[in-house]
């Protein structure tokens, strides 16, 4: 989806039906095994194949999806092991990263929203009361008790 990246569902308000197609469904494969990291990749190629493992968007991965973030880990660990920083594989890889959802924007475009819980009230939240305090303070209906 080309554009802004989109809000979240609960920032957005609609009055009418989302544009396009319905998604097609269908089974998905078996579970996937998920591949080792290299020893011999750069830390930083290693910390982000971990931290995909790690990350809410894995339950979607397939077992080629897991490839390709092999694949994208090696060219990330092949860039930055090189004197002269190659710009166009940085290029390929940010692009084989937004494909894999590593980022809230990829996974905003493609309408894909992780929750995490927390217990208590989030900073989200107590930015929300905030705000909506200081709206009663000068509308002067007071504050929360």
């Amino acid at each position: 989806m080309p554009g802004p990246v989109p809000k979240r569902s609960d920032q957005r308000r609609r009055r009418n039906e989302p544009a396009g197609p319905a998604p097609v469904k269908a089974e998905a494969g078996k579970t996937p095994a998920v591949p080792r990291a290299s020893g011999d990749w750069h830390p930083i190629a290693k910390r982000w194949f971990q931290s995909l493992k790690d990350s809410g968007q894995a339950q979607f991965y397939e077992q080629s999806d897991w490839l390709t973030a092999v694949y994208v880990a090696e060219a990330m660990s092949r860039n930055l092991g090189q004197s002269k920083f190659s710009a166009q594989l940085f290029q390929g890889v940010m692009s084989a990263m937004t494909d894999l959802l590593t980022t809230e924007g990829a996974r905003r475009r493609a309408r894909v929203e992780l929750e995490r819980e927390v217990s208590g009230e989030g900073p989200a939240e107590a930015a929300r009361v905030t705000l909506m305090d200081a709206y009663r303070k000068a509308a002067g209906g007071g504050g929360t008790t």
